[in-house]
């Protein structure tokens, strides 16, 4: 195992925007092509897989079937890691590898492009087809179906922006691959993969049978996109309408708790950064009807409920234990409609979950004609677990680079919900 060290504030070097095309092909179980369009990820609005069989043709493999328990997973994810160590050569393996307790693993992800933070690993971009194919393998063993689908619905964003933007953010569509640990499904290894709007840590223990996502970014832009087949793709349809299914339920009394102003608050624990966990403001778990801590445990899984259903439900439970003791808060956007306002911040905050969900105020010059790319069609997010972020196995750092994140700053003062909310055209 090496022991892997990067200089902190590195600049990757940015690639010719051809060489990002590569997710077309690694993207298995959604439908890519080989030519490098922005295919098809997702079914419109529910993070579903819909092409499986036509991307496993054009990669040359089969679809793997879900995992259902905690140990399968990890077992199929060690299988899949060691798969792919296998088409590395050494200077590649030296590279990819790192100590599990490796502090790297807290400062090489962020939800800034890969130009500004430097990843650990390596770039897929630089590698050759069936190296891609098997470093996508190890993620879609170890995601479900509708996981990995919310994750390549994301790069393949990046790519339709890459594609069809104003951008001349030449990082986009490159992700990296790293692994702290041996993969084994005896003991603990980690899977760090990630760009620009994607930041997985997932950490496995076979010793335990335990595995966890915290901390893990999530992010979209655009929000909706259309691909070549003429398909709606919304990566995060489910995470928007389960929040809402949330909000919705809650009576006027609870909206006015839980709502702190048209005005969206800035992200408080960003991607990469330190966290203080801010806790107290808005509306109390204790203060939910059963059903509407069901709904909001409905949006917590969008991020603990990445890999199998035992896992999902091992976290969800662990969280529900403390959902007395968490708080919600929401600002922006009362109305899913996203041809209005500018869209919604919330945070969820309690003792085993630490979930932000912020529209960023601006498309980084990533227009494109009709197509939302600000506001509810430029989100970033942040799930963390206050108590056992890696998994124990690292104390967070802050980011090399620019930093872990967009800013910090405080949801705005509480208020009640304007009449008619959002008011603002966006």
């Amino acid at each position: 195992m090496s022991e892997n060290t990067r200089p902190g504030g590195a600049t990757a070097a940015p690639r010719p925007r051809r060489t990002a095309r590569w997710i077309a092909a690694a993207t298995l179980s959604i439908g890519l092509t080989l030519s490098g369009c922005a295919g098809g990820t997702t079914s419109s609005a529910t993070g579903t897989s819909s092409a499986a069989s036509s991307a496993a043709a054009v990669a040359g493999t089969t679809s793997t079937v879900d995992a259902t328990t905690t140990a399968a997973t990890i077992t199929d994810t060690a299988a899949a890691a060691e798969a792919f160590l296998a088409t590395l050569s050494e200077e590649q393996r030296e590279q990819v590898l790192y100590d599990y307790d490796d502090e790297t693993k807290t400062t090489s992800w962020s939800n800034f492009p890969v130009t500004f933070v430097e990843r650990a690993g390596l770039n897929l971009a630089d590698l050759t087809e069936e190296q891609q194919v098997a470093a996508m393998e190890v993620l879609e063993a170890l995601l479900s179906d509708e996981g990995y689908a919310t994750v390549t619905g994301i790069m393949a964003g990046d790519q339709y922006l890459l594609d069809n933007s104003s951008s001349t953010e030449e990082s986009l569509g490159q992700y990296y691959i790293a692994l702290f640990g041996e993969p084994s499904d005896t003991s603990a290894f980690e899977v760090q993969f990630g760009g620009h709007h994607l930041g997985i840590n997932a950490t496995l223990d076979g010793s335990t049978d335990a595995i966890t996502f915290a901390p893990t970014h999530l992010g979209v832009q655009p929000a909706v996109y259309t691909n070549e087949d003429g398909e709606e793709v919304q990566p995060f349809g489910t995470i928007y309408e389960t929040a809402f299914a949330f909000y919705d339920s809650l009576t006027e009394e609870q909206q006015a708790a839980l709502y702190q102003g048209e005005s969206l608050a800035a992200m408080v624990c960003a991607p990469g950064s330190t966290c203080s966990y801010p806790t107290g403001t808005g509306l109390s778990g204790a203060d939910l009807t059963d059903e509407q801590k069901q709904l909001l445990l409905d949006v917590i899984a969008n991020w603990v409920g990445l890999a199998d259903e035992e896992t999902t439900a091992t976290a969800l439970a662990e969280i529900e234990a403390t959902l007395d003791e968490t708080y919600v808060n929401w600002s922006g956007a009362t109305v899913y409609d996203m041809t209005q306002g500018d869209g919604i911040y919330f945070q969820i905050s309690g003792p085993k979950a630490y979930v932000e969900f912020a529209a960023q105020q601006g498309s980084a010059g990533a227009d494109v004609d009709g197509v939302t790319t600000s506001g509810w069609g430029h989100v970033h997010t942040i799930y963390r677990d206050p108590t056992n972020d890696y998994a124990g196995s690292a104390t967070q750092q802050e980011s090399t680079g620019m930093g872990g994140g967009m800013g910090g700053g405080t949801p705005p003062g509480g208020g009640t919900p304007p009449e008619g909310a959002p008011t603002q055209d966006s």
